[in-house]
């Protein structure tokens, strides 16, 4: 499985000739979906979620599909009838050929004034890869590569090298990392790769690993 890093949380991933792509939203590229056969969205804030993205890979693609929660779901579903699929915490699915299990029910609080959302991380493969959106969700089962929000309005270094700790993948790559200055990755690196316990390390934009 080849895993592509986009700009912030957005990540493709590739399987015999496939392709899967998680939340191209509005700080990924613009071309993030394009050419996905499956996309999932983890939830509906703009930075997971941008209804331009998604349209225009699923006129790419007529044959692509979506699977996200029903926020999301709600408001795309009448665009792409029969191709958008609404899902929640405990189900499971094949999108694109990869199998894929959704983990998690709530968005990390933000501040308890500010409405607390929906939000689910997606498995896939067995526990090859995890993706938790805007969660510090621990799945019921190992993880071999951990897609780590590292930076985010409702989180801290401690919360992440905890949430490391807990998940206890092989390697963890940073992803919601938009946020976060060039002056400050090496503290960051340092500090989750010192503490959390596991292989830590990061990808630029449009740069891929075999996984």
């Amino acid at each position: 499985m080849k895993l592509t890093k986009m700009s912030h949380s957005c990540v493709r991933l590739e399987k015999d000739g496939r392709v899967l792509v998680v939340d191209p939203g509005g700080f990924s590229e613009e071309d993030a979906a394009v050419g996905a056969d499956a996309v999932l969205v983890t939830h509906e804030h703009p930075d997971h979620f941008d209804e331009g993205r998604l349209r225009t890979a699923m006129e790419a693609n007529p044959a692509a599909e979506i699977w996200t929660l029903k926020a999301v779901a709600d408001r795309v579903s009448a665009a792409f009838p029969g191709r958008v699929h609404t899902v929640g915490h405990g189900d499971a699915f094949t999108a694109a050929g990869f199998d894929v299990q959704a983990h998690g029910e709530l968005h990390a609080v933000i501040h308890p004034d500010i409405p607390h959302i929906t939000n689910v991380g997606y498995l896939v493969e067995g526990g090859k890869l995890f993706h938790p959106g805007d969660a510090l969700t621990v799945p019921d089962q190992p993880v071999e590569t951990l897609m780590l929000p590292v930076m985010a309005p409702w989180n801290k270094i401690s919360e992440v090298i905890d949430y490391v700790r807990e998940v206890r993948p092989q390697r963890a790559y940073d992803i919601h990392d938009a946020l976060l200055t060039d002056l400050a990755r090496p503290i960051y690196d340092r500090q989750i790769g010192a503490l959390g316990g596991s292989e830590h390390l990061r990808l630029a934009p449009r740069d891929a690993v075999q996984l």
